[in-house]
């Protein structure tokens, strides 16, 4: 699609409005538990946005405690099947695929005509470019009407996990042709793991009204302006999920970016700009080892 008036206008007022300050009003907003005002917001966005309630674990819309209880929903368990072959490498999300391919000369692709800096990306860590240069990397947007839980694209041990303070700009299709290197100026959230494709990373990409991020084992992930914030996780008790086990969520919708390192995956000729995808299915396959030689 081609941005029109109404997206640049939007994305030109993104830039001087207290893009944080909105945010938290939302996050505020979506946590109101006063029951005309949750349930009239939950009808809103399930018929605006056609929210398909029957594979929700809990279907009945009027029942959940606030809006977000209603926004980061679990589904049935019979919703999502993990795709079983042992090589698969499986969506972490619902939503649709806004690139996926090979990172060249440190650079991946945001939109058709505009690319972005890894090393920006993944806030300024040589170790960690050097360890991806070459890889290849899928970019999902989740918008309102998707499930907002994130899960694992493979089983893999938590190394690390940096919070990276930024702008919040929007991140729909026009917003990315629009503002240059938008996924690595947004606030993020950036998870390292080891699997057995080598490192992997998932990386939730915060947006305006996104009010905060979630990971299971640190809940909701926040850390000072100005600098990136680490937490490591190399001594005491492991943390190792496996594939398609929730590892994370958006409070309100955003981006998700998978990263792996050189000659690691091979993505599915399908997965191309545009088509949808499911949380749980094969989006790629692991390369095997005489390849890595």
């Amino acid at each position: 699609m081609t941005p029109g008036f109404k997206d640049r206008l939007f994305t030109n007022l993104l830039k001087v409005l207290p893009q944080h300050g909105l945010s938290a009003i939302m996050y505020r907003a979506t946590r109101v538990t006063w029951k005309p005002f949750k349930n009239a917001l939950i009808k809103e966005v399930v018929n605006r946005y056609a929210v398909d309630l029957f594979e929700a674990e809990n279907p009945n819309p009027n029942s959940y405690g606030c809006f977000n209880d209603f926004f980061t929903r679990a589904l049935k368990a019979e919703a999502r099947p993990i795709a079983a072959e042992p090589d698969a490498v499986v969506s972490p999300a619902d939503g649709k695929i806004n690139q996926a391919g090979t990172i060249h000369d440190g650079r991946l692709l945001q939109a058709k005509g505009r690319d972005f800096s890894l090393l920006q990306l993944l806030a300024g860590r040589y170790d960690l470019t050097a360890e991806f240069a070459g890889g290849s990397y899928a970019t999902i947007y989740l918008s309102p009407r998707d499930y907002h839980r994130v899960h694992m694209p493979l089983s893999g041990r938590l190394r690390e996990m940096i919070f990276v303070p930024g702008t919040l700009f929007s991140v729909s299709e026009a917003t990315t042709q629009l503002v240059p290197g938008l996924f690595a100026r947004n606030e993020r959230v950036i998870c390292l793991f080891d699997t057995v494709a080598g490192p992997m990373a998932v990386i939730l990409v915060g947006a305006i009204f996104v009010g905060s991020m979630e990971t299971v084992w640190e809940g909701e992930v926040r850390g000072p302006a100005g600098e990136p914030t680490t937490w490591r996780y190399d001594g005491g008790r492991p943390i190792v999920l496996k594939k398609g086990e929730e590892m994370g969520r958006f409070n309100m919708g955003s981006t998700v970016i998978t990263l792996f390192g050189k000659d690691r995956v091979r993505w599915d000729p399908a997965l191309v700009p545009g088509v949808r995808v499911r949380m749980g299915q094969r989006i790629g396959t692991i390369r095997p080892r005489a390849a890595e030689s």
